[in-house]
């Protein structure tokens, strides 16, 4: 991939694509373009058609979504489905129309059946029903999925899909209303330390399990898809290594420094029994994460304490 390429980064003010913005950055690209939602909303087909139409980018990552835990997914699964379709509709479809030689589509690893065989490898796609408490947020991004094979299959244009495990760093959502697992325990943890070390209630069991990338591990894994040619539609990208909610809790607590109890609200849902990705397809074309899980927390925690004033809050 050229340096002087133009490249559009969808979302580039989150924590997905502004890691890729910053990685890219760093590595000497040079024609790097992005839009705030208040200069181009995603969710207006004329308005994509018309920015992509007039920078006519060679390659564009879609890192933009409504995205957000369990309690955002079951309160407003109409903006979950809704929107997320509109935005990648847009995208994908502004760049087939405007030749745009090659499109990254970002999804999760929640597009696979709740009760797939663990690893989840790609092909268990489409095999078995979802898991409800966030199905709306995992149709949307099937769809983004097939229209990308699909362009694929009929154009033969270098479209292709990676799909995330469960994403956590810098720059991440710590609102509890909207935020996922990692960063609301973080900000749980945090709050309750500077209140004496108080009780911390945390939804379910704590007995699923869960794999963690940090963020730039992804974007890492988004630029080696830009950098090369990926001869498949759909690529998981993770770790390979999962652990349960209740071990999460606990090496986040540590980091932390909380010292007061952990209390498990049962009564709340789990989701997924357990969702670990098969990375062997990633692996086996040469991309690799570099930062465990603890490396990860602490430095996500070091950013948190850095910009407690102003990190970032979601609402819907």
């Amino acid at each position: 991939m050229q340096k002087d390429k133009k490249i559009y980064i969808a979302g580039h003010r989150g924590m997905v694509g502004g890691a890729i913005w910053r990685i890219l950055e760093s590595r000497g690209y040079t024609n790097l373009i992005g839009a705030t939602s208040s200069e181009l909303d995603l969710r207006e087909q004329e308005a994509v058609r018309n920015f992509i139409s007039l920078h006519k980018p060679d390659v564009i990552i879609d890192a933009a979504a409504r995205v957000g835990g369990i309690l955002a997914n079951n309160n407003f699964p109409y903006q979950f489905i809704m929107e997320n379709m509109l935005i990648q509709n847009n995208l994908i479809d502004a760049a087939l129309k405007n030749d745009t030689e090659k499109f990254i589509f970002l999804g999760s690893s929640c597009i696979y059946p709740k009760f797939a065989p663990q690893p989840l490898k790609e092909d268990y796609l489409l095999t078995d029903s979802l898991e409800p408490t966030n199905e709306w947020y995992a149709i949307a991004k099937i769809t983004g999925v097939k229209a990308c094979e699909a362009i694929r299959k009929q154009f033969g244009k270098d479209y292709v899909s990676l799909m995330p495990t469960n994403l956590y760093g810098t720059h991440d959502n710590f609102d509890l209303n909207t935020s996922h697992v990692l960063p609301a325990m973080m900000r749980k943890f945090h709050e309750a330390k500077l209140n004496g070390n108080t009780p911390v209630t945390l939804w379910g069991s704590g007995t699923p399990m869960r794999e963690f990338l940090f963020v730039d591990d992804m974007a890492e894994g988004v630029i080696f898809a830009l950098e090369n040619t990926l001869p498949d539609y759909l690529y998981n990208v993770g770790t390979g290594v999962d652990l349960t909610i209740k071990e999460l809790a606990e090496t986040i607590q540590k980091i932390v420094g909380h010292t007061g109890e952990i209390v498990w609200d049962s009564s709340k849902p789990d989701g997924t029994p357990r969702k670990l990705m098969d990375v062997s397809k990633m692996h086996d074309l040469g991309w690799k994460h570099k930062i465990d899980l603890e490396e990860g927390i602490k430095k996500t925690y070091e950013w948190f304490l850095q910009n407690i004033d102003s990190v970032k809050k979601v609402t819907i």
